[in-house]
């Protein structure tokens, strides 16, 4: 998946509000901000002076002309900061079923309503098959080299999305949480238990009801995210 247009450097200054992020040009030094699709916590990757890329946008609808996409860490490996993104990436990867456990799908069915006034990120059907709902989850944080980690801050959300897989699952149905690797530095996968121990038993309890675990990585560039390989997973 390329990105729209061409993302250009900066250096960020500061990112607040969670949404909001201050960033200097490279090539013009001009002062400008930056919507931040990230409503995470961005542990290890809104330091000042971090070298990032930014989408610009001529959208008149839009008040920032500038998304910030992508973190650079200046040793040839990247991390994607926009949460849209794996959705936008996984809808195509699945619809050419380049993922082998889910290949047997053909229909394919973005945020279907579900559980307790819940949208399940992509619903999976085909004749014969029981139905397979699949979550997904944009991971990006890193604390120990080649390990990725999810999540980066409590998410009371993310657990009640397991706790509905799991009677997905209870129902006869497929469940599958997928955790989207948006880093290119990392090889292995497991859950940051210390930083939210209510995610961590909610997936264990998922896990026991028969929900499934996938983990992919990402190919990212300046000029677009396309899913790599599975990545291990220890939980």
């Amino acid at each position: 998946m390329r990105f729209q247009t061409d993302l250009v450097p900066a250096r960020l200054t500061c990112r607040y509000k969670r949404f909001l992020a201050d960033c200097v040009l490279e090539d013009t030094g001009a002062e400008i901000t930056a919507h931040c699709a990230n409503p995470g916590s961005m542990m290890g990757l809104a330091e000042p002076g971090t070298r990032v890329w930014l989408e610009p946008n001529d959208d008149p609808k839009k008040k920032l002309k500038f998304g910030w996409r992508l973190v650079d860490h200046e040793n040839g490996h990247f991390t994607g900061v926009d949460t849209s993104l794996p959705n936008r990436a996984l809808k195509s990867a699945l619809q050419s079923r380049a993922i082998t456990p889910l290949s047997a799908y053909e229909t394919v069915r973005p945020e279907v309503k579900y559980g307790e006034n819940s949208r399940i990120d992509f619903l999976l059907s085909e004749p014969g098959l029981p139905d397979a709902y699949v979550e997904v989850k944009s991971v990006t944080l890193s604390r120990q080299a080649g390990l990725a980690e999810f999540p980066d801050s409590v998410t009371a959300r993310g657990a009640k999305h397991l706790q509905e897989l799991a009677q997905m699952a209870a129902a006869g149905h497929r469940a599958i949480m997928l955790y989207l690797v948006q880093r290119t530095d990392c090889h292995d996968f497991t859950l940051a238990a210390d930083i939210d121990p209510a995610y961590a038993t909610a997936y264990q309890r998922a896990r026991q009801a028969g929900v499934e675990t996938l983990c992919y990585g990402t190919n990212i560039s300046p000029a677009g995210v396309d899913l790599a390989d599975a990545l291990r997973i220890s939980t």
